[in-house]
């Protein structure tokens, strides 16, 4: 993405997101969009090609605002426990609201080994990208003492990041928001108990 997106662009690229969101890759298609957007599908290829390439595109965006926003919980709370804290809490509100009810990349995850090459670039990038956050979030909890960790800080990270992404799944599989918030909890609890 070198230049920025059309405002066309911007609202296929949110149909595309969301409709990522609820069945993934395989969900949906460019005449999906076309009738969410209401324009053609010959227009949809004008702004992006190919599906790959709109997916590719979400998924960037999506890290990036990722990024951005785990940047934003280190400059503002500086704090290991209140950062685990505020990025389950991000998801609880997200799922409670219905404003997002699933990490993309953790739909993607599902369906990698069918998936073109660049998206499974960027759907790692932001397993890697989460990864190395939590890491660090994990590391400086210790070092404070606020938490205990079982294992080397990356095995946890991935551990916990798994539990948020089992914990989103189980909210989708019992319909009931509250079953994240409740997994989300007792992920933390794990790593505060006798910190």
């Amino acid at each position: 993405m070198k230049e920025p997106l059309s405002p066309k662009a911007v609202e296929i690229v949110g149909h595309a997101r969301s409709l990522l969101e609820s069945g993934g890759y395989n969900g949906f298609s460019y005449a999906d969009i076309a009738a969410r957007v209401n324009i053609s599908k010959a227009s949809i290829h004008h702004h992006f090609p190919s599906k790959a390439e709109l997916v590719r595109v979400v998924v960037a965006l999506y890290r990036a605002e990722a990024r951005e926003g785990l940047a934003i919980l280190d400059r503002q709370l500086a704090d290991p426990l209140g950062e685990l804290n505020a990025y389950v809490d991000y998801w609880s509100s997200c799922i409670r609201g219905g404003t997002s009810s699933f990490c993309i990349c953790a739909m993607l995850a599902a369906e990698l080994p069918l998936l073109p090459a660049e998206i499974v670039a960027e759907v790692r990038g932001h397993f890697d990208d989460l990864t190395g956050w939590l890491t660090t979030v994990l590391e400086k909890g210790a070092a404070r003492g606020q938490l205990r960790l079982q294992g080397p800080a990356a095995d946890e990270a991935r551990a916990f990041m798994a539990s948020v992404h089992g914990a989103m799944l189980a909210a989708r599989g019992f319909a009931d928001p509250g079953t994240f918030q409740t997994l989300g909890a007792l992920s933390i609890a794990r790593l505060t108990r006798a910190a």
